[in-house]
């Protein structure tokens, strides 16, 4: 009896954690202070399954799988030891350590459709009009808009391709998001402007959308 119970809760949470949400381990302080690593989250993998329910909307915490040009620096975090790995897959699975992808939790700041740039004068911009991020945190190092509006290069315009999401990490001096990841043409560049070339490799397909994060509390 104990034993066929232990089976059913055993399918009964990996049907959720696959299907409906799971707990997620924060990796990295990229989102600090929002989240900080080793900060448990609850992803819910059917946020944007269905459109007409809900759509991603910039402010959105979301992980999502890192486009294959993101994992150049990514190794991998499991032990060599057999057994040990074993392990660690398990208490991956229930989010008590990171799952073994370049799984990567930011924020939407722009999603398909929209132009986003920032110059110094203005700050960041999404279809010309300012932006502004309650969710950033002045204490962080380097994130004081009132003296550096773009908190690190100009970048842009980029006009985010449809499907497609402009992420940012709320901890801008500790970046793995698109504009970490973006391409720039040399000779924008040289002017101080990032981000001029191809959106596709600094902006997020919504397939690779894990889901929508949320915080325990």
């Amino acid at each position: 009896m104990i034993a066929s119970l232990a089976l059913f809760l055993a399918v009964l949470f990996a049907f959720i954690s696959n299907v409906v949400a799971r707990p997620y381990l924060v990796p990295s302080d990229s989102m600090a202070p929002t989240l900080d690593s080793g900060e448990r989250i609850i992803v819910t993998k059917l946020a944007y399954q269905s459109r007409r329910v809900a759509v991603p909307r910039a402010g959105d915490m979301v992980v999502f799988k890192a486009p294959p040009e993101w994992d150049i620096d990514y190794t991998s975090i499991r032990s060599h030891n057999t057994a040990v790995r074993w392990l660690q897959n398990s208490l991956s699975f229930f989010g008590f350590v990171p799952p073994d992808e370049n799984e990567v939790v930011s924020r939407i700041v722009a999603v398909g459709g929209q132009t986003i740039e920032c110059r110094r004068d203005i700050g960041i911009t999404v279809n010309g009009e300012p932006i502004t991020e309650p969710y950033l945190d002045t204490k962080t190092p380097g994130a004081e808009p009132s003296t550096d509006p773009c908190l690190g290069p100009e970048f842009g315009p980029v006009r985010v391709p449809r499907e497609r999401l402009w992420v940012m990490g709320d901890n801008r001096t500790h970046p793995t998001d698109s504009l970490a990841h973006c391409v720039s043409v040399p000779a924008d560049l040289q002017r101080g402007i990032a981000c001029t070339g191809d959106p596709m490799a600094g902006t997020v397909a919504m397939e690779n959308v894990v889901g929508k994060a949320w915080q325990f509390w």
